[in-house]
């Protein structure tokens, strides 16, 4: 099965046209800094959104594409979030760590969010697998959010995001992508270790996460 979805995969990117390629490649290279902690991630992150937009719509997927506009609109926020810090203020750009309760009512929320979304789309869409790839984009956009912020935490989301994803592909006969968020899953748990790392470099013995 893997020897499978691997040989799948090269073939796929073999015949990839030169701008979903280029989609890709920066897509990857997003999540690749941004677990380094590079503010780079953020322009690769705007090239690989203004692509993907015009993808999804040219071949009718327009919830995609708009979501890729937010998207968009997330990275130049991160990219000013990570690059514009006033000078008295330095604290804001290291690395957060939001206490424990905090995220579990930010869950209960957006998992509230998710079946409705998902209701509406069980009963007015065709859309195969509602519950599910509602829940992965409600809680896609909450996750970007906190890659914006340097919210540590923000690592273990896209590791349950991209988990679920690899599922959803599986199913819909996506080998490839379906590989491509392997990657991602990988990719997380080393952000998630890494930023753990300079997290608890930066924030002295005694002191509690931060409670938002």
């Amino acid at each position: 099965m893997l020897s499978q979805m691997l040989t799948e995969t090269y073939q796929y990117f073999l015949s990839l046209p030169l701008w979903e390629l280029l989609a890709v490649i920066s897509s990857l290279l997003y999540v690749v800094l941004a677990a380094k902690e590079n503010s780079w991630c953020w322009p690769a992150a705007i090239v690989s959104t203004v692509i993907y937009t015009v993808i999804f719509y040219d071949v009718y997927l327009w919830m995609d594409s708009i979501l890729q506009v937010y998207y968009l609109a997330m990275a130049i926020y991160g990219w000013y979030c990570w690059n514009n810090i006033p000078a008295q203020n330095k604290q804001a750009q290291a690395i957060q760590s939001w206490a424990f309760s905090w995220h579990i009512k930010a869950i209960a929320l957006l998992s509230f969010i998710s079946v409705i979304v998902g209701w509406l789309m069980a009963n007015y869409t065709p859309t195969d697998f509602p519950y599910l790839d509602s829940a992965t984009t409600v809680f896609a956009v909450f996750a970007t959010y906190l890659v914006a912020k340097k919210v540590l935490e923000n690592w273990l989301y896209w590791v349950v995001i991209d988990a679920v994803s690899i599922y959803l592909y599986i199913e819909k006969d996506l080998q490839p992508t379906a590989v491509l968020f392997i990657l991602y899953v990988f990719i997380a748990l080393f952000g998630y270790v890494q930023w753990q790392a300079n997290y608890r470099k930066a924030v002295p013995i005694g002191v509690s996460s931060f409670e938002h």
